[in-house]
């Protein structure tokens, strides 16, 4: 790989790890609506002049108008208020971890679409080491009370493992900053009527707050999809995926070093076990071709 790739990959690796930690910080502050809908104005701002100028939104809502707001519910407009709602409660490195079951839910679902021939002895392996992953990670850390955050985050996981298959299936022509600029300026304007009215109470939030939004907005949103699509043109989809196995543990770290989150016996047991089914679940064929590689990697946007 060139340095260029290393600095994309290790770049990638850490962006897409730190939303949790950002979304934990700033819904003490704001409510789930607002973080939302104020990730995807500043996301929609910077990447939506992009595809304009690019004349690749006008065609694409012509003809693919219906998947891609399918594809805009599953990915961002359902997921993302969830996300917030639940780290309400939970720790955004235990949230981390539990979107880190996308890979398996995803291979599954793929395989009952008729989207993959087989699923292999490995990958079967690898989805039952992730699944006592997070039952000891549930099992160990989780009460009573964040079992409803805990639904929510079951949610995120179906909704990040399906919105490729949509892509894939619906969308195979429309570039992914095309696609992602449309869905963060279809869930600006969905949240914009709960949001702007709060807007004025949040004035007085503390800059820490105004800052996470800012951060999520501009690097974990805009400037990530860009590097993300410029990372797959560098190194391949098959190694841009190899980012979904670090994400969590970046979550993980982030969340004990800055938020004094426990480091528990559930996340000491559940972590490594996660990250070994992930890398064993995702596996793929030689026989995959490029575009059904390419449109996996549009998953589990945090």
């Amino acid at each position: 790989m060139s340095r260029r790739g290393w600095a994309l990959f290790l770049a990638m690796s850490v962006i897409w790890g730190v939303p949790y930690l950002l979304i934990k910080v700033a819904v003490g502050e704001f409510s789930p609506a607002v973080v939302v809908f104020l990730r995807c104005a500043i996301g929609a701002a910077l990447l939506l002049p992009w595809t304009l100028a690019r004349g690749g939104l006008g065609g694409a809502l012509r003809r693919h108008w219906r998947a891609l707001l399918v594809f805009t519910v599953l990915e961002m407009t359902g997921p993302w208020f969830l996300l917030s709602w639940a780290e309400q409660e939970l720790s955004s490195s235990l949230t981390g971890l539990l979107v880190a079951g996308v890979p398996f839910v995803a291979a599954l679902t793929a395989r009952l679409a008729g989207e993959e021939d087989r699923l292999s002895p490995v990958r079967v392996v690898g989805m039952l080491v992730g699944v006592v992953g997070i039952a000891a990670l549930l099992g160990l850390d989780v009460g009573g009370a964040q079992l409803t955050a805990i639904g929510a985050v079951a949610l995120v996981v179906v909704g990040y493992a399906t919105a490729p298959m949509v892509i894939s299936r619906r969308l195979p022509d429309v570039p992914g900053v095309t696609a992602s600029a449309f869905a963060l300026s279809v869930t600006a304007v969905v949240y914009a009527p709960f949001a702007v009215p709060r807007l004025g109470e949040a004035v007085d939030a503390p800059a820490q707050a105004w800052v996470s939004v800012a951060v999520l907005g501009v690097v974990c949103t805009a400037v990530a999809l860009a590097l993300f699509f410029a990372l797959i043109r560098e190194v391949g989809p098959q190694r841009a995926l190899v980012i979904t196995f670090v994400n969590p543990a970046v979550a993980v770290l982030l969340g004990v070093a800055l938020l004094d989150e426990p480091f528990t016996l559930g996340i000491a047991l559940g972590l490594p076990l996660i990250l070994l089914g992930c890398v064993l679940a995702t596996r793929r064929s030689p026989v995959r071709t490029e575009r059904s590689e390419l449109t996996d990697l549009d998953a589990a946007v945090p």
